[in-house]
């Protein structure tokens, strides 16, 4: 007889979460596909309340499935973010340039964050795929600065750094700018709150309802 009685089966302890999710979550302002991000990022946080920080530019959850579709890349700002993502609902590839050689000479020489010098590899890369920032909000402003530059832009952005400094500005900036100037669809969670794990989870919630996954 096991000294601790809890639930194991993998399945039943999702389903479970989700439904959990559902009744303690106000989902109503959103519609039924973003409703999958929000609930993977409840779960994802253990936070209802983290829906109230969420916003979906327009279109921004079809643009994601659309490029997944086209076996789109995912660019990520640190390997937390790359590791946090589940490759068997992908075609593309997950990349992360923040461990390159040539990165930290670089941002050495510049007086720049890692994350930032990381970003100059970004823009062969960028046409068609998707955006992951979950840590660093360093990278996303150097990301707004390089598409006001004319950069190419990507087929999303998904921007969640987490943080006291830089990170709600980075994202206030994001939702400025990204739809509106840069007709880049953009998901991001307003404020201080963010990370890897969350960034990672959104990407995920879209990978999983590209190939019918939902809750």
């Amino acid at each position: 007889m096991p000294r601790f009685d809890y639930l194991r089966d993998p399945d039943a302890i999702e389903r479970q979460s989700f439904e959990q999710i559902r009744a303690l979550t106000d989902l109503s302002h959103l519609d039924a596909d973003q409703q999958q991000v929000a609930m993977r990022l409840v779960h994802t946080s253990g936070d209802p309340a983290i829906v109230d920080d969420l916003h979906f530019s327009p279109g921004a959850v079809a643009a994601g499935l659309a490029a997944l579709a086209q076996g789109a890349d995912v660019l990520c700002d640190i390997e937390m973010v790359s590791h946090g993502i589940s490759r068997r609902y992908l075609r593309g590839q997950v990349r992360c340039f923040l461990n390159a050689p040539e990165v930290a000479e670089r941002a050495r020489q510049t007086g720049e964050t890692r994350a930032m010098a990381a970003m100059n590899e970004w823009p062969l890369h960028m046409v068609g795929n998707i955006v992951a920032i979950g840590n660093a909000p360093t990278a996303l402003f150097k990301l707004l600065e390089l598409l006001d530059g004319g950069a190419p832009r990507p087929a999303l952005i998904i921007g969640m750094p987490v943080g006291f400094i830089n990170a709600a500005e980075s994202k206030q900036a994001l939702w400025e700018v990204a739809a509106s100037e840069f007709q880049t669809p953009c998901i991001t969670l307003l404020g201080r709150r963010g990370g890897s794990s969350l960034a990672a989870a959104t990407l995920n919630a879209l990978a999983r309802m590209s190939h019918g996954v939902r809750f």
